[in-house]
C-alpha cells in the first residue's frame, strides 16, 4: 500500500506538539501537516498530569529562553483560551517565605520577574498575605496578580482540533506509535504500530522520549532524560476552604524544583503537592510502577548518579513523603499551620521529563537541536505548557529557515 506523503510530520501530542502544529499549519495553510501520538488521546503525560497552572515568569533566569517564552507564551495562552473558550481563570498567586533565610531569594525572583517584564507583581507583608489567603501563615510574599489556572488538555485538544480546521488534508492519528524512521529518496519512510506515513520534514515534540527518538535518528547527544514523578494530595471537602487562589514556597535556589505548593484546579477541587522523586518508569504513576529499560537506561547514565550524589539527601527526604502522609503533610502546614490529616487525601500523580547533562547538572532552559530534515525539542521542562505557543513560534521560525517554510 502507497504511504501516505505528508509535507511535515509532527512526533508527540503533547501540549508542545499540538502548538508547533498548530503554529505551523496557520502559517503553511496550503500545507500537509501530520501529528502522530503513541497514545489514544492527547497530552497524555506531561501535560495531561501537570499542575494547571499558568506560570507568570517570575523564576528564570532574566534573557533566557524560558523567561521570554514564558511571558509571551503566557499573554498569548490566555488570549486563546478567552477566543476558544477554553476553562482558564487568572486567579493570582502568592510567593510566601516562612523564615528570614528565605528573603535574599525571594528579592532575587522578584527582581527576575521585573527584569522579565512580568506585569502586576509586588512584595507584601504578613497582613496582606491574609487578606488574599486567611489560612496563610507568612513572614512576606510576593503578590503575582498575573498567573492563573487552566485546563492544558483542553488546550491541547483545541490546538489539534484547529490543525485539520484550517487544511482538512491534515490530520491528528492518536494510537500510532512511532517505532521507525528512515530517509527514502526526498522523504522519510515513518513506520508506526498502525501504519507508514511518509514526511518530507519531522519535528519531535516527545518529552519523555525526546532523547530516545533523537537517538534513533542520529543525533548525537550530551543529555539523558530522567524522569522524576511528582505526587500529589487534595484537600478535602473540609480542608478546602482553607486555600483561596494559588500559594507557593519560595523555591530553594539549591534544588531544581519549586516545592511543594497550593493550587486551586480550574476544574474543582485543591490540589497540594508535587513532591519529586526519581522514577523507575518513564510513564508510571504508580509509587511502584517499574521498568527494566528504563531504570537501566537510567542508571548506567554517570549524570544521574552524579545528580544523586549532589543531592542525596534531598532525595531521601523526597522518598520519605512520598510513603507518608503524616510527613508530606509536615511540608504543607509549613504554609498553613491549621491544616490536618484530615484535610487531605491521596490524589494523582505526574512524571517529569528532566534533561541531565553528563555533568549531572539539569538542563534548564529549553534545548532544540537540528538534523538535516528534522527539528528535535530535546528538552521543554515547565514552564512549556504556559509557553507552548511562544515554542510553538519559535519552532516554526526554526522550520522556516532549515526547511524554507513560512
Amino acid at each position: 500500500m502507497q504511504s501516505e506523503v505528508y509535507d511535515v510530520a509532527i512526533i508527540g501530542g503533547g501540549i508542545v506538539g499540538a502548538a508547533t502544529a498548530y503554529k505551523l499549519q496557520k502559517r503553511n495553510p496550503e500545507k500537509r501537516i501530520v501529528l502522530l501520538e503513541k497514545e489514544d488521546l492527547l497530552a497524555p503525560h506531561q501535560t495531561g498530569n501537570n499542575s494547571g497552572v499558568i506560570h507568570s515568569g517570575l523564576y528564570y533566569k532574566p534573557g533566557s529562553y524560558k523567561a521570554k517564552n514564558c511571558v509571551d507564551g503566557r499573554r498569548e495562552l490566555v488570549k486563546f483560551a478567552k477566543e476558544h473558550n477554553v476553562a482558564h481563570d487568572v486567579c493570582g498567586k502568592v510567593v510566601v517565605a516562612t523564615d528570614k533565610s528565605e528573603l535574599p531569594h525571594m528579592d532575587r525572583i522578584f527582581n527576575n520577574g521585573s527584569q522579565n517584564g512580568v506585569e502586576d507583581i509586588e512584595k507584601i507583608g504578613p497582613e496582606q498575605i491574609r487578606e488574599i489567603e486567611p489560612n496563610c501563615a507568612g513572614i512576606a510574599g510576593i503578590r503575582v496578580g498575573c498567573t492563573g489556572i487552566i485546563d492544558f488538555r483542553g488546550t491541547t485538544e483545541k490546538l489539534a482540533e484547529l490543525v485539520p480546521g484550517i487544511n482538512d488534508q491534515s490530520a491528528i492519528k492518536l494510537g500510532h506509535e512511532v517505532l521507525s524512521y528512515q530517509v527514502d529518496g526526498d522523504s522519510t519512510l515513518i513506520n508506526t504500530s498502525r501504519g507508514n506515513f511518509r514526511a518530507r520534514k519531522m519535528i519531535f515534540c516527545g518529552g519523555l522520549q525526546a532523547d530516545r527518538l533523537a537517538k534513533k535518528d542520529g543525533v548525537d547527544l550530551d543529555m539523558k532524560v530522567v524522569g522524576f514523578r511528582g505526587d500529589y494530595y487534595e484537600l478535602t471537602e473540609q480542608g478546602m476552604h482553607k486555600v483561596k487562589h494559588l500559594i507557593y514556597p519560595v523555591p530553594n535556589p539549591k534544588f531544581p524544583f519549586l516545592g511543594v505548593h497550593f493550587t486551586r484546579m480550574v476544574l474543582g477541587g485543591v490540589e497540594c503537592g508535587p513532591n519529586a522523586v526519581f522514577t523507575f518508569k518513564r510513564e508510571g504513576y504508580g509509587k511502584t510502577d517499574f521498568d527494566m529499560k528504563d531504570t537501566m537506561d537510567a542508571l548506567a547514565y554517570g549524570g544521574t548518579w552524579k545528580l544523586f550524589f549532589k543531592h542525596w539527601q534531598f532525595g531521601l527526604d523526597e522518598y520519605r513523603r512520598a510513603f507518608s502522609k503524616r510527613l508530606f503533610l509536615s511540608r504543607l502546614q509549613r504554609l498553613i499551620p491549621s491544616l490536618t490529616m484530615d484535610d487531605i487525601e491521596p490524589g494523582r500523580a505526574g512524571v517529569r521529563a528532566m534533561a541531565l547533562g553528563n555533568d549531572g547538572e539539569m538542563i534548564d532552559d529549553f534545548k532544540i537541536e537540528y538534523k538535516e530534515n528534522s527539528i528535535h525539542v530535546l528538552n521543554a521542562p515547565s514552564p512549556a505548557a504556559t509557553a507552548c505557543l511562544a515554542i510553538g513560534e519559535e519552532v516554526a521560525n526554526m522550520a522556516r529557515d532549515r526547511f524554507g517554510l513560512n
